[in-house]
This record gives C-alpha cells, structure tokens and sequence, in this order.
C-alpha cells in the first residue's frame, strides 16, 4: 500500500511531534508499506531512511495550496495520514481542509487523520483576506459539520486517531461523528532503547552523572517546558531532600521555551531555583540528547524511580510516560482531572496531586522509603507498556485504520483490542471505574539508612 504521511513536524525539528512522526513512519515502512512523507522544508539528509521524504512546504498557507494540490495528484497515494496538531502548521487553517480536498481528488484514497492534542487552528490570528478565503473554502466544501478550528478533518476523514479517551471525548462534543470515527492508539516509547542493560553499565551511567550505587535516583523525563511542572518538581525534591539527603535528581531533555512568549526566561529560571533552594548539587541536568542515541535509555536504566509532574495531569497521551513504563520503572505522576482507565493508583503507579509540592513528595517519600511498592508498580508499569504502548501493536491498529471497514473505526471495537473496556458516557464520569479482576494488572552523596535499600528498576 502506498501511504502519504503528512507532518509539518519532522527531524531535524525537536519535538515529540517530530519524534513521533519518524519513528511512526519507519515502522509502517518496516512492515511493507511504501512510505511518502510530505513535510516543511529544512528537512535535510533523509537518505538513510527506508521511506521517502518530500521538503516541500513552507509555512502551510493558502499561498501553498496549488504546491499541496500538485503534490496530491503526482503522489497519488491509496491511504493518506494526516499528523495534525494546530501549532505545527502555525495554527493556519489551510490544513485543516484537506481531507475534503484529498477526497475529491482521489475518490478510491483512505483519508485519516491523528490527532496528538485537541489543539486547532486559530483563524482570528489572520489577516482578513486569510479569514475570507477560509469562508469561501467552508461555502465550496458544504458548509455543515465545518468546524471553526479544524475545519473538515472532523467531518470528512474516514478515521481519526487518538492518543487519550479524554481528546475523543473533548472533539465528539464539538461533531459526533468523531464517537464512531474515533479509535485511540498512545503514543509508544519515542526514544531509542538501549541493548545494555547489565549492572555494570548501570554503574557506569551513574559514574558519567557523578552517582553511585548508593544514590537513590530520581529522574524526570522528556521535554521541558512551562506546563511541565518543573517548578512543582523541583520544590518537592527540595521537601524530599531535607531528610532523605541521598536522593538525587536527574531530568533528561531539551528546554523549549523560546514558543512561551509568556516565559521568556524560563529556562533560566528553572536553572536557578535549585540554587535558590539549595539543591544545585543534588540535581543533574542532562540537556539534549541525540534522537538515534540510546543515551536517553540509559539514563533511565541508571534511576531508581521516575516522576512526572505535568500541571495538568497524566493521561495515555504522554509518550514520556510510555518510555518510562518500558523500562520498569516505578512512577510518580500527578493525576488529571479523570484518571484513564489503564491506570491504578499502587499498581502500576503513585498519584499526587498537580502542582503540590507537598503532595509530590509525599508520593515521593512512599516510594523510596517502600522496597516492595517499588516492585509492585514497576511491575505493572511493565505489564502496562506491554498492553498499552507496544509499537507493534500501535503499528497494526494504524495499519487497520487504513481499511474502509467500518467497524475497525468504532472506538469500542479497538480498545477492546488493546484491551480497555469502554467507559461511562461523560455526563458519568463523576470518578474512575473501577478494574474487574479480569481487567486489573498483576503486581508485578551520604548512604541510605538501614531499611531504605536501593532496588535497580523493574526488580
């Protein structure tokens, strides 16, 4: 099957979005499938990849509709993925019509649509022409079911991918057609896993971060921006640390702040607060690290617990979390405003609550000072990114979204296959339901004291 994968996110760009949208690629391409991906220029060397890369756009307008077109027409592809996220394209909503515009086009071609956050256009950021050529393109198209923020891609792709229930439910209010058309597939580990797993590389990754055996590591996960809770991180650790001196903080990757206008000096803020609060050597920032290095990975075979402090909660969105599950980590994260399904507080994680310090470490103290917790949810945490954020599983159910039967595109139907029973309606979801037994995951530079060992991750 030939299959054109549309992303205005790709490398060299550093972005989750980027990440995805490669390793996604080179895993369709993996299983047969010819692969065009059709991106923003500044892509470079592609070579080495077993797909192929088309630099073509620049900034996703209406001046770069009749490039798109032609496009379309030469490639003619028999499935086409659309990887839209407002901000990638700008917030411009060129993009957001061209299921319709492929559709017609190419009458016999699959169009389907991922969609990583419900983040659309913004068409009051544009000129007044911008405004009227999208009113003009509502009125071509039929105007009903056209969105203000994502024009048609709700109404006219034949199948729409989610990474959380919570980001189905948010857009079937807005068309509810996305009920049925909707299916959610999380985003898996978007990092390189490492093949060395021994005790003695563990010991030497430590060594490279000034720690030893005798540290217990605490490691935060992923890209590093306002909404992250960084701030909230950061102030429990210092609550932590005042009378479990042996812990130790690492936070692996890139700051990106130059998009927070608000922010500007962000990341020299989050820079100083550790010196602000007396930490500034017992937290480690790692930075950036290279997309096709398994250096990320070692890292996290190196720590002990990871958390994740995120303002807004945790949800199956996270890829972080994913990477973390996969390597048997115990976790900490805050929880959101409704707790996904897949997710068990002490099994196969620890909640506390967003922005609170003190609720963090909290949930931080239980997990160091608990051996056999540590075990019980790294456990789970294993068994969860087995079920849940497997690339061969996301890589079928991808592939299935490409037939034309219906009922692959009923969410129902493809969680059932990783495993989810399907929820309440919304209006039910005054808390989490609760697993069935059938459903539930099994439980799988001072010295600390006596009592407080340090176990290695997924023991």
């Amino acid at each position: 099957m030939k299959v054109l994968f549309i992303s205005a996110a790709f490398p060299p760009l550093r972005t989750g979005e980027a990440d995805h949208s490669l390793h996604l690629c080179q895993r369709l391409a993996d299983r047969g499938e010819t692969v065009h991906v059709l991106t923003t220029k500044g892509c470079n060397d592609t070579s080495h990849l077993p797909f192929t890369v088309h630099p073509l756009m620049s900034d996703w307008s209406w001046t770069e509709l009749p490039r798109f077109v032609r496009f379309i027409k030469q490639c003619s592809p028999d499935a086409v993925l659309l990887f839209y996220i407002g901000w990638v394209y700008n917030y411009h909503p060129m993009i957001t019509f061209v299921p319709t515009i492929c559709r017609r086009l190419l009458p016999g071609c699959r169009f389907v649509t991922m969609i990583p956050f419900p983040m659309g256009s913004q068409n009051e950021r544009f000129s007044f022409t911008t405004r009227a050529i999208r009113k003009a393109m509502k009125w071509w198209f039929i105007p009903g079911g056209v969105d203000w923020a994502y024009g048609t891609v709700l109404r006219d792709s034949e199948a729409l991918i989610f990474m959380s229930d919570r980001h189905r439910r948010i857009l079937s209010e807005r068309n509810p057609a996305v009920e049925k058309k909707g299916v959610i597939i999380p985003a898996p580990p978007l990092l390189t896993m490492t093949s060395a797993k021994d005790e003695v590389t563990r010991e030497q990754t430590r060594a490279r971060l000034g720690l030893t055996s005798s540290h217990f590591v605490l490691v935060y996960f992923g890209y590093i921006y306002p909404y992250k809770g960084i701030e909230t991180l950061l102030k429990a650790f210092h609550l932590v640390s005042q009378d479990r001196s042996w812990v130790r903080l690492v936070l692996v990757g890139g700051v990106h702040a130059d998009a927070y206008a608000t922010r500007p000096r962000f990341a020299e803020e989050m820079r100083e607060l550790p010196k602000q609060l007396g930490l500034d050597e017992k937290v480690i920032w790692t930075g950036e690290f290279a997309a096709d290095s398994d250096e990320a990975s070692r890292y996290l075979y190196a720590s002990d617990t990871c958390v994740f402090s995120h303002d807004t909660g945790l949800y199956l969105n996270n890829s972080s979390f994913a990477a973390a599950a996969a390597h048997g980590l115990p976790i900490v994260a805050t929880q959101g405003s409704f707790v996904e399904e897949p997710f068990v507080d002490g099994q196969n994680l620890v909640f506390c609550q967003p922005k609170s310090p003190e609720s963090m470490a909290a949930a931080i103290r239980r997990v160091v000072d608990d051996q056999e917790l540590r075990r019980c949810i790294a456990k789970g945490a294993l068994k969860l990114a087995a079920e849940w954020y497997s690339w061969e599983k996301a890589t079928d159910r991808t592939i299935e979204t490409f037939c034309t039967n219906s009922s692959t595109n009923h969410p129902s139907t493809g969680l059932r296959k990783l495993g989810y029973q399907p929820q309440a309606p919304a209006s039910a979801l005054s808390g989490r339901r609760v697993y069935g037994a059938a459903d539930a995951p099994s439980e799988a530079s001072q010295s600390p004291p006596s009592g407080a060992t340090v176990s290695q991750p997924g023991e």
